[in-house]
């Protein structure tokens, strides 16, 4: 793909998010405009790659989980957004990237099938045992979409405003990946995305 219809693809999708409500609940997206947003997808998990190479990144492999309580995706998210809680944003960044090959591509397909099947996302919130059972097998979908909203951020912080659009903007792709907090609730990566992705709107 050439370099013009990357940025014709970054213009139309904040085209689009102009049009709607910050709530993600209320986001629709095309087919042309998914399938726009998949080819990104890939191609950002590739140059993510070759950064990576050129790229010191901390730890020995953030890939590969050193916590028997965390799954391979799940550390990697994990890994992530800690670095951004400790304000160490290029760390996040750098993690994220390093990784999101693995597992962006086939989160996104996921969450494309939910679009193109009608299916509604998950709830927020406090659930029944049920509906949290579910929730947890989504995971590849929940540590993508927490992911991205720990890289987004991180840009935001670091003044990469350029950059951190193009990561909300995936971030709002994965409407229905979830993030468990540990007072006891779901939230949405997206819809915290939608907001501050507004504000770089206003």
């Amino acid at each position: 793909m050439s370099l013009l219809r990357v940025i014709i693809f970054s213009q139309s999708i904040w085209i689009t998010a102009r049009k709607v409500s910050t709530s993600v609940n209320h986001f629709r997206i095309s087919k042309n405009f998914l399938r726009f947003f998949l080819v990104a997808l890939w191609l950002s998990a590739s140059n993510s790659m070759a950064n990576t190479l050129l790229e010191q990144t901390p730890s020995s492999d953030p890939c590969i989980s050193t916590n028997p309580d965390l799954g391979d995706s799940a550390f990697w998210a994990t890994q992530a957004v800690e670095f951004y809680a400790d304000k160490k944003f290029d760390q996040a960044v750098k993690v994220v990237d390093a990784c999101f090959s693995r597992w962006g591509p086939a989160a996104g397909q996921q969450q494309k099938k939910l679009y193109d099947k009608g299916v509604a996302c998950p709830p927020t919130g406090r659930v029944g045992s049920k509906t949290k059972k579910k929730i947890h097998q989504d995971f590849l979908m929940n540590d993508v979409s927490m992911a991205l909203w720990a890289k987004a951020r991180s840009q935001h912080e670091l003044k990469q405003l350029d950059a951190a659009k193009k990561s909300y903007a995936m971030c709002l792709y994965m409407k229905c990946g979830r993030a468990w907090d540990t007072n006891g609730w779901f939230w949405s990566p997206a819809e915290d995305c939608a907001k501050y992705a507004g504000s770089l709107l206003e």
